[in-house]
């Protein structure tokens, strides 16, 4: 079993409730596009060029992480989730703030309802890496259900 398949089992066993399973398709999306938001709007230094932001770096280490399983099919599918959210970031800039802060805050507080509905706690409290795995089991049960 590889790694991935590892940490997409154990994901999967604090996700069974239907009810639990369709708060994450909607908040874990939600959640990626207001943290890269939150974190292009800090401030970063004036020499910069625009595009570059903390959002850039969280990006690039997101897809080092995911680039670490060797799987081309993952790879490309987090390229083509993360891209454009990004792409829109970039067009709402500078309006999107306040904007992200209200998706970051209501997707967790549903994110944790789903798990007092499911009854278990959510698996990045045992490692932090569930927070970028967290989309990788949203895309696969929208697009492929084998990996």
């Amino acid at each position: 079993m590889s790694r991935l398949e590892k940490y997409l089992n154990v994901y999967a066993k604090s996700h069974q409730n239907p009810t639990n399973i369709l708060i994450h398709k909607f908040c874990v999306p939600s959640i990626m596009f207001s943290v890269l938001g939150l974190l292009k709007a800090m401030p970063v230094p004036e020499s910069w060029p625009l595009w570059l932001d903390w959002s850039f770096f969280a990006i690039l280490g997101a897809l080092i992480f995911y680039a670490s399983f060797k799987n081309l099919k993952v790879f490309t599918m987090m390229v083509l989730f993360i891209l454009p959210q990004a792409l829109l970031l970039e067009y709402l800039r500078p309006r999107f703030f306040l904007l992200c802060l209200f998706i970051f805050i209501v997707a967790w507080i549903f994110q944790f309802i789903g798990h007092k509905i499911e009854g278990k706690k959510p698996s990045f409290f045992t490692d932090l890496f569930f927070l970028l795995i967290g989309p990788i089991w949203v895309m696969k049960s929208f697009l492929s259900p084998k990996i």
